[in-house]
């Protein structure tokens, strides 16, 4: 079996894929429609760098101690070999086009930036004309960084031009590429798209999809932001709160327009495999490295351990799979990916794995006996999400917990940790805590 893995840069599950009709994204709604989709699969550090780390090797992110966006895993855990890696050490081509390990965005866009060489035969960095003029001056920015950083503020345009000509359209062109010239030799191609990632520039006729007036957005009331834990903000702050409503507005829009540029260029993708001969035999694996928070807790960021941050679109088609066309509502993790890779395509399974295969739900969605938890982390905050609950702990609880119900309050917005009702729920999940960091022990200095 081959593998084509597609990811999505910053893309949260507000998609008509994973049921919310606000977005369009038809190419992921088909793709979804013959998969196995998995509802509930998240991310283990919603930050690119460390995320992108944990699952390319197949290690949490205390074994790869990559908390920030500039170390390096190789020089953390040097004798890691990563997802790509290993399929090219049994035998597999191996390319990469566009964002698969950290790249800074827009920074990075046309260079390889911090890459790993040794997962790669060959390498492609696409850059559009989103990079070549994301300094002409028509750029919309609500929230200008001192830095000037286009990847750190709320900026957008709806540009003229084809969708070959951006960025994310070049990948796909230079995917559909790659597959041609590898479809009679076993690979795992790997393309990596650069939306919805600030800044959201999509051709205009993405934004023509949402007119202003239509895109439904609802601001945080000021009681709700005032009962939040000070912990559960403090990694960025309420930096966009002085935003008007029609900005805000604004910006959802963008993101929205940005994520169904990004959609169109997966569908051209998608439609090159059948006529190449390798719809039935190539394993398609779309998803995205964290989520995103539009505005929810009065945040637009990641790095928080909030469902909309943390919670990722997972789509794995496995050509014969039994559980294809059925949505999978068990929790998974991205950990999990390279195991379940190694697996499908009749690998050995990898040393050092500390996630779990995903070929029994692959062949039973519903599987019973499958009730592994989810668990998250950022700088000072551990989360464990499982069915009904999502339980986050600040500096081992010193600065606060929180506890939501997600089948009754998805909108996380009533703590019940000191509820003494739910005290036996807080000290099961508080149990499981420990289990998010295999090497150094959860509470342990070294662990945060």
């Amino acid at each position: 079996m081959n593998v084509l893995f597609l990811i999505a840069d910053d893309l949260n599950t507000r998609t008509s894929a994973a049921g919310f009709k606000d977005v369009r994204t038809p190419n992921l709604d088909r793709l979804a429609a013959r998969s196995v989709n998995f509802a509930n699969a998240y991310s283990q550090y919603p930050w690119c760098g460390p995320s992108r780390a944990s699952f390319l090797t197949g290690r949490r992110p205390d074994t790869t101690r990559v908390w920030d966006l500039k170390t390096m895993f190789r020089k953390t855990v040097p004798d890691a070999v990563t997802l790509p890696e290993y399929f090219r050490q049994n035998g597999y081509f191996t390319g990469r086009v566009g964002k698969i390990f950290h790249q800074g965005v827009p920074g990075d866009i046309g260079t390889s930036g911090p890459d790993d060489a040794p997962s790669w035969d060959r390498v492609v960095n696409p850059a559009g004309r989103d990079k070549i003029n994301e300094r002409d001056g028509r750029m919309t920015i609500f929230n200008p960084h001192p830095s000037g950083r286009l990847g750190s503020a709320l900026a957008f345009l709806a540009d003229e031009g084809t969708d070959e000509e951006q960025t994310d359209g070049k990948v796909a062109t230079e995917t559909i590429a790659m597959l041609k010239e590898q479809k009679d030799k076993p690979f795992f191609i790997a393309a990596g798209f650069y939306r919805p990632h600030v800044p959201e520039v999509a051709p205009k006729k993405y934004f023509d999809m949402y007119p202003l007036a239509k895109v439904r957005f609802q601001p945080e009331d000021d009681a709700h932001l005032a009962r939040l834990l000070p912990a559960s903000y403090g990694l960025v702050g309420f930096q966009n709160l002085k935003l008007t409503v029609d900005q805000q507005r604004s910006f959802v829009r963008a993101y929205y327009a940005a994520t169904s540029f990004m959609d169109a260029q997966v569908g051209r993708v998608l439609d090159a495999l059948k006529p190449l001969g390798l719809d039935r035999n190539t394993i398609v694996v779309f998803t995205s490295d964290h989520g995103f928070l539009l505005g929810e807790h009065g945040q637009w960021e990641k790095q928080m351990l909030f469902e909309g941050s943390v919670k990722v679109p997972l789509i794995i088609n496995m050509p014969g799979a039994r559980g294809n066309h059925k949505v999978s509502r068990k929790m998974v993790e991205l950990v999990d990916l390279y195991p379940t890779l190694a697996e499908m395509a009749g690998l050995p399974q990898p040393d050092g794995m500390e996630g779990k295969s995903l070929k029994p739900l692959l062949q039973n969605p519903r599987l019973r006996t499958w009730t592994h938890p989810a668990f998250s982390q950022v700088q000072g905050g551990r989360s464990v999400r499982v069915d009904r609950w999502r339980y986050i702990e600040w500096e081992q609880g010193k600065l606060g917990a929180e506890l939501y119900d997600e089948d009754n309050d998805p909108a996380e917005h009533v703590n019940l940790a000191s509820d003494s009702r739910y005290a036996s729920v807080v000290a099961r999940l508080k149990a499981l805590l420990p289990k998010s960091s295999p090497g150094p022990r959860y509470g342990s200095s070294s662990a945060e």
